[in-house]
């Protein structure tokens, strides 16, 4: 993976986060789903977490 793709998924990766973490508050006001949102949340983490030691590795 080269590093402009890295940081187009770092990118991605990140407006699925904000997404996500806007999801979570309309869930709240719900009481519903809000588990499997922030699961979701967890695995972006992670995956964000894997990329950016990734990009350190390019530079």
């Amino acid at each position: 993976m080269s590093k402009s793709e890295i940081q187009s998924k770092i990118a991605e990766l990140k407006m699925d986060y904000v997404r996500i973490q806007g999801d979570i508050e309309k869930l709240e006001s719900t009481g519903h789903g809000v588990t499997k949102a922030e699961e979701q949340l967890i695995r972006l983490e992670q995956e964000l977490q894997e990329l950016n030691e990734l990009l350190l590795q390019h530079n």
